[in-house]
């Protein structure tokens, strides 16, 4: 079993949702966020996403947008990153989110190694389509590390049967046609997103874009509920308000 897979069964042998918090790195700046990374992984989260910062973060809403430009101002580099993260050590598992450009640029079995060497699990590209992929998964498979599988509401039974064949560690279900930090609740039609999803893959899934408290699972059969919960523009809004990480996931994981 793969090592992110591992976490999020841990969190359901224990009756509980995974929790997967999402930060971009250098926000609000480079001290500032490890502080908060420590902080959630005391706190109970089973992964963390660390957003890598990018000029054109095509699939997130404003807040994560302007997180990751201010984290860009702040000098936030993809090497800054891997070479912060060598330097700690982390409970939770961890996972690269970030757009296929300034991983392109580091260079794909470079990447892979170096973010193997910093504790890395995996890697979400938002932007990398499954015909476009088998180079950048081969290289990430090759040190052990997972190409984490997105799916949303027009993606196909027979398509996501495609990306079963090469999905590991939890697959990212995407819950609305848009961009991250949705304000109001979920559509419902992530609950037949989640039906297929779960109808096709054996590994977890994981609920993200638009989620702020656990209340928001509620309206979800029982046979399609998901294994974890991801999210980013709130935890970014609660913290910008003052509040602490561990308040936050506290809502979650009393």
């Amino acid at each position: 079993m793969h090592t992110l897979e591992a976490k999020i069964r841990e969190a359901q042998a224990a009756g509980r949702t995974a929790l997967i918090p999402y930060l971009p790195y250098g926000y609000p700046d480079r001290e500032a966020f490890w502080k908060h990374a420590a902080a959630l992984d005391a706190a109970g989260a089973d992964v963390l996403e660390i957003g890598v910062p990018f000029s054109d973060p095509v699939a997130d809403g404003p807040v994560v947008e302007n997180a990751a430009r201010a984290a860009l101002a702040g000098g936030a580099t993809l090497a800054a990153l891997l070479h912060d993260l060598k330097e700690r050590t982390f409970s939770c598992g961890l996972v690269l989110m970030g757009y296929l450009n300034p991983f392109l640029q580091y260079g794909f079995e470079r990447l892979a190694r170096d973010a193997a060497a910093a504790g890395v699990s995996g890697c979400i590209v938002p932007d990398l389509p499954l015909e476009e992929a088998a180079p950048f998964r081969a290289a990430l498979e090759a040190e052990g590390l997972a190409l984490i599988t997105l799916v949303g509401q027009n993606t196909s039974v027979e398509r996501m049967r495609l990306y079963a064949g090469h999905s590991k560690g939890y697959v990212y279900v995407v819950s609305v046609m848009g961009t991250t930090g949705g304000q109001g609740s979920l559509p419902v039609q992530v609950r037949d997103t989640l039906a297929r999803a779960r109808s096709v893959f054996s590994l977890p899934l994981a609920l993200g874009f638009g989620l702020r408290e656990p209340g928001q699972l509620d309206g979800i059969p029982e046979e399609c509920r998901p294994e974890a919960a991801v999210f980013g523009s709130s935890l970014i809004r609660h913290l910008d308000a003052g509040g602490t990480a561990e308040d936050f996931l506290h809502v979650w994981r009393p």
